[in-house]
């Protein structure tokens, strides 16, 4: 098994599958952060190892005969979890199934000095791809995002990770409240210059239940507006165009060749297993969840041998939605005779098309550039009210 090649994009054969593995603890709560993560003082290293590994057999068992292309270690911080554990968990996956001749393993890492610390570690356990949560390059940025490390700490962690890790990604934040165009398109220019191979670039966006949807509800800021946000979304869209870092899922930029191959998975609707607390997965039309508060995930487990909270079946109609919400995120669209077409209104199409915010091209239905910045509305008008009501 070769972890080190990088490989083509995989179009997604049906046999193949990605694992998720959910890391639920961080060292503090970011205040945009609606992810599954919690803070604890102790963690028993030994017990979630044991955990996470039965959590994996059990799901290894409903999903037999399949090949993995892709293990992700999500969080959470994942760069905090012991490298004995992180190895522990890649040998078992690969023993449960056949594994790719080529093989994407990532692991999310927060870029602090502690945690770049464990590189060497982590690239020795089987890690080959990590994705840095740098968030910016700006310091009262950072602190405003409520980041535990610095831009210089940021930056040391990225110079050790280019040189532990074949394949090295980053996430940076944008559309603060604050931020003018000549700001972000330094900050990108100069993140560009760092020469990795792919790039992650979000929109700052206040979700229910964060401490900044309370901020802003207490009127302690106020979010930036939507033609600002808009017009900081196509300075994104120039730069790295420019630079062949091309976008080719709406907030994801990569090299030819560079994209996420497990991201990939779940933007073109294949299966995938998800294993630790609050994981989702999508196996063999099945809708998977775990529990997602670490102590009833643990419980669970101990009880029942895996820490699974409900598995549902999905209707044609809730498969052909979700394939044709995640496909249209990704610049190839979908194809015409996907499970994902059956989705689309036909009118509706004709209509979105003639306005140019969608493309049919042969085979495949993709959104444009203008597109891509409604790109929810867009979703919400092209889905079949036949659809929606069966």
């Amino acid at each position: 098994m070769d972890m080190n090649a990088t490989p083509p994009v995989d179009s997604g054969k049906t046999r193949d599958i990605a694992l998720y593995i959910h890391w639920p603890f961080c060292l503090s709560k970011c205040p945009y952060c609606d992810f599954n993560s919690h803070v604890r003082a102790d963690i028993d290293q030994a017990a979630w190892k044991t955990a996470l590994l039965a959590d994996l057999a059990h799901e290894a068992a409903e999903l037999p005969g399949r090949r993995l292309v892709s293990i992700f270690f999500g969080g959470g911080t994942p760069s905090l979890m012991a490298p004995e554990t992180v190895q522990a968990l890649i040998d078992a996956a690969s023993g449960h199934w056949k594994v790719a001749d080529v093989i994407e393993i990532t692991l999310e890492a927060n870029p602090t000095s502690v945690e770049a610390a464990r590189f060497g570690d982590l690239a020795h356990a089987g890690i080959n791809r990590v994705s840095l949560g740098l968030q910016s390059l700006d310091d009262e940025t950072l602190r405003f995002l409520g980041r535990e490390h610095s831009v210089g700490e940021g930056l040391a962690a990225l110079d050790i990770a280019q040189v532990v890790f074949d394949r090295v990604s980053f996430d940076l934040i944008y559309a603060t409240p604050e931020q003018s165009e000549p700001q972000w398109r330094d900050q990108l220019s100069r993140a560009i210059g760092f020469g990795t191979s792919h790039l992650s670039l979000y929109q700052l966006t206040i979700e229910p239940g964060t401490r900044f949807e309370s901020d802003v509800r207490k009127g302690a800021f106020a979010p930036m507006d939507d033609d600002r946000a808009a017009a900081l979304f196509e300075t994104t869209q120039e730069l790295t165009e420019g630079a062949a870092l091309p976008t080719y899922e709406i907030s994801n930029h990569a090299r030819l060749g560079e994209e996420s191959r497990h991201n990939l998975i779940y933007w073109r609707y294949g299966d995938y297993a998800g294993v630790g607390p609050g994981a989702h997965g999508r196996r063999g039309g099945m809708a998977t969840v775990r529990h997602r508060k670490p102590e009833n995930w643990l419980t669970a487990v101990e009880r029942n041998g895996h820490g699974m909270q409900r598995e549902d079946t999905l209707t044609d109609r809730e498969r052909a939605v979700e394939a044709l919400m995640m496909g249209l995120r990704l610049r190839e669209g979908i194809a015409r005779d996907s499970l994902a077409a059956r989705a689309i209104d036909e009118q509706a199409l004709k209509r979105l098309v003639s306005q140019g915010l969608l493309t049919v091209d042969g085979n495949r239905i993709a959104t444009s550039p203008q597109g891509r910045l409604v790109l929810n509305g867009l979703i919400a008008e092209l889905v079949s009210e036949d659809m929606l009501a069966a």
